[in-house]
């Protein structure tokens, strides 16, 4: 048997669609604790954490590999399980690798719901990740981490996401860390090759309005491909399913239930 990330399932019904949960780097599948309540009512649930991440075993890094190989991870989850179609919420890096799975199982997902995306490096992001290449085997990765931490989520509104994302990263390694940031080296061409093709999977983009780094790539895309849509969440940053759970919770269920819908109408 190869190795297998680990997952947790949680199963309403039979005959209910699956939304599959995908965290950021540095978190887990602990990070949904906000959203598995409310969406355990109304779906099968599947909670992945990545390689290195949570529960998952670490040091299966080889020589080379990228997003393309953490995606079939993922995908290898979903074929052991038998599932064969699913609804994807993915936070932050967790919205590269749900494209990243779209691009090699565009049949896998039945819709995207991308929160806090990234999908798009401005200057300042990319000399931060600069500074971050520079420093990741020098300085103790929770030291880059938490600065990162504060960048990206920066304001008194922010704290619990922020706290609870270090919390989680304090469970990786450094290796684990020094491998996870090295994706970001060129990063920005291969995002722009992902939002080129949307693989006609219905698309939300859940941001927070606060999300100073993220948001306003966000909205270009909204403008140029009329087929995703985004839902702007008030008075939350990046990490907007924990800053604003109600509103995350209420927009994704909405948008799944009405893709649903329309599935079992055709």
């Amino acid at each position: 048997m190869w190795n297998i990330l680990y997952y947790r399932t949680l199963r309403n019904h039979e005959q209910k669609p699956w939304v599959t949960f995908i965290h950021g780097a540095g978190g887990s599948s602990a990070i949904w604790y906000k959203q598995i309540r409310e969406f355990k009512n109304h779906f099968n649930i599947l909670l992945i954490d990545l390689r290195g991440h949570g529960k998952s075993e670490k040091g299966l890094w080889k020589k080379g590999d990228d997003f393309t190989e953490i995606a079939q991870e993922v995908i290898d989850v979903h074929d052991h399980l038998n599932i064969s179609s699913s609804h994807f919420v993915g936070i932050s890096l967790g919205t590269i690798v749900i494209q990243s799975v779209a691009k090699l199982r565009p049949d896998l997902l039945s819709s995207m719901l991308l929160g806090g995306a990234i999908t798009k490096l401005n200057a300042f992001t990319r000399f931060l990740l600069i500074l971050g290449n520079i420093g990741k085997r020098i300085l103790p990765y929770m030291w880059l981490y938490s600065f990162f931490a504060w960048i990206i989520m920066p304001y008194s509104n922010h704290k619990e996401a922020r706290s609870m994302f270090i919390s989680q990263a304090k469970k990786m390694c450094q290796k684990e860390f020094i491998q996870w940031f090295s994706l970001t080296r060129f990063v920005n061409p291969y995002l722009m090759e992902l939002q080129k093709d949307f693989q006609g999977i219905p698309t939300l983009f859940l941001m927070g309005d606060e999300d100073h780094l993220f948001l306003s790539a966000v909205k270009e895309i909204e403008a140029l491909h009329k087929e995703v849509k985004a839902s702007y969440i008030k008075k939350s940053g990046h990490v907007c399913n924990i800053d604003q759970p109600e509103q995350f919770n209420t927009a994704a269920i909405q948008f799944i239930k009405e893709k649903n819908s329309l599935k079992l109408v055709i």
